[in-house]
């Protein structure tokens, strides 16, 4: 096995190899398609060390069972001096269990391949846009939006590590109403820096105190020119600079969490740009925008209905309830005939588009899933659309649910939480759970130092490794190769666990969930502190014994490559390994 080469990698090939000598034999089928073999570990580790369902999924091909197409996989995989055993289990599985120096082989690829060790290319530089956050553009990121935020943000590093070329995305809703009411609150601020007393602020306008520095700036920059004009003539205005201050707030806090899109669009540019209406006319060429009428609503008699005639996307067509409005009554653009139109715009330079979105927008994913697959019919190309929708996070302090309102513009902000408990805490705990599942964030327990908080059990496992490290070299023992034939079965258990890593870093990404990583990471440290344990008991088992240099060397070069894995793993996460604590 080559350094540069995993070994579940390793150990594809080599079946692979003996599947091609089988279609040479006529055993099986010229070009017999094998993109559903795999090579992973047991569900059993009792079972042995790695486990293939050849002939399970090619017996079928070869006109035979797969008990009787396994053996002759078996009969060539045993002349491999580094198979151990190789066994037929239930109806035609095939169990390996690998010779000691395979596993020991893996150190030094781990070694060898440092960094990178994990990376993969079976993303084949697909160009994959992850659109994520896309908050509206009035006011600094709150807790409500951070667990979107690191879901995107460490999917698209997951995905680049597992060679997608990624285009990170933050769409800005800055087309609504919403930004008039937010325009109409920077005015109001903007006349309390002149000097008025503006009193309470008014019912419909946004409160918060982060629109004071807004109102300073752009008194400022105007002075008291638009102090007493009629709305008609600042509002453009106000509005243009409040999105940007906001945007800008909303960066730094982005910032903080160690986010940074790639690409800000603009719904505003989008409908300046004429968008909605070539996606329209591309849609009526392609005769999926009708004029209809729109059918009565769910629970509204007919009567108190009055029909009238739309434009129509066909979205029943590819499995939504019913035809969607691209417009509305006016002529105006639905939200989902301009989002129509992003969707088209993003499609333009990538090959698959990924959006996360808050669980409260769950209603409207069928249309947009079916405007996709409209524009893949269309254009004859499939593009791959996924809509990963993430619970709302309930803030806890010492047990008790954080109270928010947003009509006094109280709400928790995602910079407070950071500065309180640090970057990697707040991302690693939000991954500590599947996006769908709901979630607590406690700001006692995210900090607490023990093993049922998995931020510091897998920081801490990491910042062992690295205290021992040091205590070796304090000692005159250094981490070495020379000698990793000492290392018993306890040992080689966790090679054999951090060997998984390549695989589930590719099929974390296939999956398009990063939290596996999150998991992986936290049974990994569990499995090393577990070892790590067994030197409180016995002195023999400890990683620095000092009277024996060799095994000493050899542990601590084991030690080394579990820090170089989990460090990896942290590194897709977008967080830090902490060296000591």
């Amino acid at each position: 096995m080559s350094q540069s080469q995993t070994i579940y990698a390793a150990y594809a090939q080599k079946i692979d190899a003996v599947l091609m000598a089988l279609e040479a034999e006529g055993e099986l089928p010229a070009n017999t398609p094998r993109h559903n073999v795999t090579v992973e570990p047991p569900r059993d580790p009792s079972h042995g060390d790695l486990a293939t369902n050849a002939a399970m999924v090619l017996a079928k091909q070869a006109k035979t069972n797969p008990r009787e197409l396994a053996g002759k996989i078996v009969d060539r995989l045993e002349a491999d001096p580094a198979i151990a055993s190789a066994e037929i289990a239930g109806p035609g599985f095939i169990n390996l269990r690998l010779d000691r120096a395979a596993w020991l082989d893996e150190i030094s690829a781990i070694a060898a391949q440092g960094d990178d060790y994990g990376r993969s290319d079976v993303g084949a530089g697909k160009r994959v846009n992850v659109e994520y956050v896309s908050a509206n553009p009035t006011g600094p990121m709150h807790m409500g939006h951070c667990r979107g935020a690191v879901v995107g943000d460490a999917l698209a590093s997951l995905l680049e590590y597992a060679g997608h070329t990624v285009t990170r995305e933050y769409y800005i809703n800055d087309a609504g109403g919403q930004v008039d009411v937010l325009a109409r609150s920077a005015h109001l601020r903007y006349r309390e820096a002149l000097g008025e007393d503006v009193g309470e602020i008014p019912e419909g306008l946004y409160p918060g105190d982060y629109l004071i520095p807004v109102g300073k700036y752009l008194a400022s920059e105007l002075g008291d020119r638009f102090k007493d004009e009629p709305e008609e003539e600042w509002l453009a205005i106000f509005r243009a600079e409040a999105v940007e201050q906001m945007m800008e707030l909303i960066k730094a806090d982005l910032a903080l969490l160690g986010i940074h899109h790639d690409l800000f669009s603009s719904e505003a540019a989008l409908h300046a740009a004429g968008k909605p209406d070539e996606a329209e006319a591309w849609m009526r060429q392609h005769d999926l925008v009708f004029d209809g009428m729109l059918e009565a609503p769910k629970g509204k008699a007919p009567e108190d209905w009055e029909p009238v005639e739309l434009p129509l996307f066909r979205s029943t067509k590819f499995g939504d309830d019913q035809d969607r409005p691209i417009r509305k009554s006016d002529g105006s653009w639905t939200y989902f005939g301009a989002d129509l139109a992003y969707h088209m715009q993003k499609a333009e330079s990538a090959d698959e588009l990924i959006d996360i979105w808050g669980a409260d927008h769950a209603g409207t994913v069928k249309r947009i899933k079916a405007a996709v697959a409209a524009l893949s019919e269309g254009e004859g190309r499939s593009i791959p659309f996924d809509v990963k929708l993430v619970q709302m996070v309930q803030l806890m302090r010492g047990g008790e649910p954080v109270k928010m309102s947003k009509r006094s513009g109280t709400f928790v902000t995602l910079a407070d939480v950071v500065r309180e408990v640090g970057k990697d805490v707040v991302r690693f705990t939000m991954l500590t759970r599947k996006p769908e599942a709901q979630m607590e964030f406690d700001f006692a327990k995210v900090v607490e130092a023990s093993k049922e908080n998995p931020v510091f059990y897998v920081q801490y496992a990491h910042a062992r490794i690295c205290s021992t490290l040091r205590k070796g070299a304090d000692e005159g023992f250094g981490p070495s190769p020379d000698r990793l034939d000492l290392l018993g079965d306890e040992e080689l258990e966790l090679v054999k666990l951090a060997a998984q890593f390549p695989r589930q870093v590719e099929a974390a990404a296939q999956a398009r969930e990063p939290h596996r990583i999150a998991f992986y990471l936290h049974d990994l440290a569990s499995a090393f502190h577990t070892y790590w344990n067994l030197g409180n008991d016995e002195v023999q088992k400890r990683f620095i014994v000092a009277q024996d240099a060799e095994l000493t060397g050899a542990r601590l070069f084991l030690g080394l490559q579990l820090g170089q894995v989990i460090r990896n793993g942290l590194r897709v996460l977008g967080v830090e390994a902490v060296e000591s604590m």
